[in-house]
């Protein structure tokens, strides 16, 4: 408590008005590590030593001063390109010509404590006015640094009641871009925001979709992986695992270690300062971890984002000559003064790199310091109404708001080539090499620039990214990779696994009708209607197209059957032709026999037109040539067993009957029935006649060609008169069977009718169940067999005498009056 309660009296001592408050130092005065008298003074916060060493608080004696050791190179650069930047602003007859700068530069050796205690030292300055009386005046200007984010978020909270503007090289927190919180923080680098989500972007970049993420337990650490695991979820990168730790948390560093060491991503994204980095490195490297591609901001590992490293002219001879001998405390000849109560043996690790510059040109945050001070000193050039010749206005009071306003609106352009504005969060533009950890020759590491980014391009130009010169992990060539799951291939979906993040997944293949053709899927794509996932289903073709064609085995058995039958009923003809004058041939009249083999090779012959990819012309016709033609069948056998029976009846005493239905007659009966069919078929074509249909419905993955009825009452109309004369002509030969005659033909008209009949009832069934191009197979063997059944039924016996009983073919024998022998 007694750390906080020291500031918190400092805040009132120094808010009180100045007229009436007498001003007194409370405690040992802390002076500057580094300093020059100026007209302006800059302040300057650095870690120029890394490591501090408390006393003991006994509470029986007042606390000694802090010891601070172990020098930080990189902070001491910045002093020292602070003081570089000054002086050439003095020497300038442009920038500030008749006004002098000075500095204040503060040590805070890595500590929150002396970083606070040097804040109080720069607010209070070492001088009072007469009568020790504040003069409502700050000692400085402005304020450079801190390093760390955390240290500026302290920093810049305790001199915002001042209103003492802070410029910071390298605080990257996004949280400072608050302008209500910190209305008088600015900075020369950008804010995490940008990094962070590059940092998305380079990982979603190299595919790798599963990771880890360690932070630094402090400002820079959790806002900046707050804002990468924001953008790592919009841009699908799943995160196996977040940890943070700070460097006086050795369990932690543990527990970070192990976590690491059972993850199984190979891509770790830090947010480390270089303490907790080379802490994190130092155990991994202890328990033999290897193999792991990290990535994160400048401080460590293989690839991330780093400020550009630009070489300011003349700083390299600077820190190994001019430094030492006109900033260096010990090399002056200054008078003992309180200010140097230390002798020179506190100075002793700084000055043994007095002859060392080797690091210069990797220090990146140098020409972010040297910007700052560039900065203050143009805002300060404008509010002294600086004019060439004429100079600066000396007497001017500047007040700090003022300093605030005017860096709010400074805009120039720096020695090296950048220019230097604030934006409205007081930060400036994002430009960020990509570097990749790499080791020359020599064992050393190097940062090696492999890309850019750059937030002032347009969005398409903003990130480069040469892939060919990284040296990935464990010195390989090849890209590492680290997801949960391998890509599911083109033909597949993901399906997320339960309990998992969304980058485990199984790979789940299409379903038979759906495709996808790009890796990593989250759904699969049904295809149109006539089109079908091939065998890998990663796109859709054209359905194959179903339909019973010449040159398939089933289509080409069925002509040959067709042809047949067409030959039998021709060599029948013949046959009947040859012997047309016997009795055989004349009886039940032979013009109905010579009609109903034409109606049958018809029949045989409409079935060719059920064979072939379907058409207007050949829908229409096969239907309508199967009714008539069978039809026309029909009649001729109904008018054969008509034939038969008037015959019988004229044989009685006094019967006439046969001149009622002569031959004249028969014919126009055979006319008759035909021609009712014919005109039961031109209504159905001109209602609703037949037309190819493509079915879809019975097969996914194929088209069955067939053709559609159209009508199906003009279809049963059809079917229904050619069953009726079938079941008429049965009917009437069934009566006739019994008839005394050696040839009596209404015998075989029954049997033919009843396979006739048998046929098609059993068609009905099979027609209905049968798939695809089947239907069109059971349609024809119906016709083919009843077809074949009257022709071998009423035509086999009689050619059976013709060629092997010519001595049955009598008309003796024909009327059954021949004697038997006994």
């Amino acid at each position: 408590m007694l750390i906080f309660i020291y500031p918190l009296f400092l805040f009132y001592q120094l808010n009180a008005k100045a007229e009436n408050t007498l001003c007194r130092m409370m405690g040992a005065s802390k002076y500057p590590l580094l300093s020059k008298d100026g007209d302006i003074t800059i302040g300057a916060l650095f870690s120029i030593y890394s490591k501090e060493t408390l006393s003991s608080f006994e509470f029986t004696e007042k606390p000694r001063l802090l010891s601070c050791s172990s020098v930080n190179l990189r902070d001491f650069r910045m002093a020292q390109i602070m003081i570089f930047a000054i002086e050439e602003i003095n020497r300038s007859e442009i920038l500030l010509p008749n006004v002098s700068v000075g500095y204040r530069i503060f040590d805070t050796c890595g500590s929150r404590l002396s970083s606070m205690n040097a804040t109080m030292a720069l607010l209070n300055g070492q001088e009072f006015a007469s009568e020790d009386r504040c003069n409502g005046q700050p000692p400085i200007h402005a304020i450079i640094g801190e390093s760390e984010s955390s240290a500026t978020v302290i920093l810049a909270r305790t001199t915002r009641p001042f209103k003492i503007p802070v410029i910071s090289h390298s605080a990257t927190c996004e949280c400072l871009s608050n302008r209500r919180d910190y209305p008088s923080f600015f900075r020369t680098i950008a804010s995490d925001y940008h990094q962070s989500r590059a940092l998305a972007y380079i990982v979603k970049h190299f595919g790798w979709t599963w990771v880890g993420a360690v932070n630094t337990d402090n400002d820079y650490g959790n806002n900046g992986m707050a804002i990468f695991l924001n953008t790592a979820q919009e841009e699908g990168i799943c995160v196996e695992y977040s940890v943070k730790f700070y460097r006086t948390e050795p369990e932690k560093l543990l527990k970070v270690v192990n976590i690491i060491k059972q993850s199984t991503a190979k891509v770790i994204v830090a947010f480390l300062t270089s303490f907790e980095m080379n802490n994190l490195l130092e155990k991994l490297y202890i328990q033999n971890i290897t193999g792991l591609q990290m990535s994160f901001f400048v401080l460590g590992g293989s690839l991330g984002f780093a400020v550009r490293k630009l070489d300011i002219g003349g700083f390299a001879d600077y820190v190994i000559k001019a430094f030492w001998d006109t900033a260096f405390p010990c090399f002056q000849g200054v008078e003992n003064s309180s200010q140097y109560i230390l002798n020179c043996s506190s100075y002793q690790d700084l000055l043994m790199l007095k002859n060392y510059n080797e690091d210069v040109p990797e220090h990146r945050y140098s020409s972010n310091v040297y910007k700052a001070v560039y900065a203050v000193a143009y805002a300060l050039h404008s509010l002294l109404k600086c004019k060439g010749q004429e100079g600066c206005e000396k007497g001017l009071t500047i007040k700090p708001q003022q300093v605030v306003e005017a860096l709010r609106n400074v805009n120039f352009t720096v020695k090296f080539g950048d220019n230097v504005w604030f934006d409205s969060s007081g930060g400036a533009v994002a430009q960020y090499e990509v570097v990749n950890w790499q080791q020359d020759s020599n064992g050393s590491i190097q940062f090696k620039a492999v890309g850019y980014y750059d937030a002032s391009l347009p969005p398409d130009q903003r990130f480069v990214l040469n892939t060919e010169n990284i040296i990935w992990a464990g010195g390989q060539l090849e890209r590492p990779k680290s997801v949960c799951s391998e890509s599911c291939p083109p033909g597949t979906r993901k399906a997320a696994q339960k309990g998992r993040p969304v980058c485990c997944y199984d790979c789940i293949t299409c379903a038979d009708g759906e495709i996808s053709n790009e890796t990593d899927s989250n759904n699969c794509q049904q295809c149109p209607g006539e089109y079908w996932s091939n065998t890998e289903n990663t796109e859709c073709v054209l359905k194959a197209v179903e339909f019973l064609s010449f040159t398939e085995v089933m289509g080409i058995v069925l002509v040959f059957f067709s042809l047949f039958g067409v030959g039998i009923t021709l060599l029948v003809a013949i046959l009947f032709y040859s012997k047309k004058d016997t009795p055989i041939v004349k009886a039940n009249n032979s013009e109905l026999s010579f009609l109903l083999l034409f109606s049958l090779t018809l029949c045989f012959l409409c079935s060719l037109t059920f064979i072939g990819r379907p058409t207007v012309w050949s829908c229409m016709l096969r239907h309508t040539a199967f009714g008539i033609t069978f039809v026309l069948c029909i009649s001729c056998v109904l008018g054969k067993t008509i034939v038969v029976l008037m015959a019988f009846k004229a044989t009685l005493p006094g019967s006439n009957i046969m001149k009622w239905f002569g031959p004249a007659q028969q014919r126009l009966s055979v006319l008759a029935f035909t021609l009712i069919q014919v005109l039961i078929c031109v209504l159905w074509l001109k209602i609703s006649p037949p037309f190819p249909y493509k079915n879809m419905k019975y097969y996914k993955e194929k088209i069955i060609l067939e053709c559609s009825l159209g009508s199906t009452v003009g279809f049963s109309a059809v079917l229904g008169y050619i069953g009726l004369l079938a079941l008429l002509c049965f009917i009437l030969a069934f009566l006739a069977r019994t008839l005394p005659d050696n040839f009596n033909e209404a015998k075989f008209i029954t049997f033919s009718m009843l396979i006739f009949c048998a046929v098609w009832i059993t068609f009905i069934p099979s027609y209905v169940s049968s798939p695809g191009k089947f239907t069109v197979a059971v349609e024809i063997f119906a016709i083919l067999a009843s077809s074949f059944g009257l022709l071998f039924c009423i035509f086999a016996p009689k050619c059976y005498i013709i060629l092997f009983k010519p001595e049955q073919n009598t008309k003796q024998h024909v009327m059954g009056k021949t004697q038997t022998k006994k």
